[in-house]
């Protein structure tokens, strides 16, 4: 179970959003045990409260190069998993 403390490690991202995005996943790691259940559940809210596309990425062990909209990218650990939210196309 997750604690809820975030660590941002990169946002380029609105302070609302950020806290959107900590919360979204938060409750969604705290309502699925696999991974891509957390993935779709997050993408899906923020599709549906930003407008698509969105794109997330959760695990505990990956490398990532990504292109964003401008203001729409967060990269951040809750505990130990890392989640990276960000919209494109």
């Amino acid at each position: 179970v997750c604690d809820g403390k975030a660590m941002i490690k990169n946002a380029d991202i609105s302070e609302e959003m950020q806290q959107d995005s900590v919360e979204c996943a938060t409750q969604a790691l705290e309502k699925y045990n696999i991974e891509k259940d957390t993935v779709a559940h997050t993408k899906k809210e923020f599709d549906k409260k930003y407008n698509p596309t969105w794109h997330c990425t959760v695990g505990r062990n990956f490398i990532s190069y990504v292109t964003h909209e401008t203001k729409h990218f967060i990269y951040f650990y809750l505990d130990q998993v890392a989640i990276l939210l960000f919209k494109s196309g």
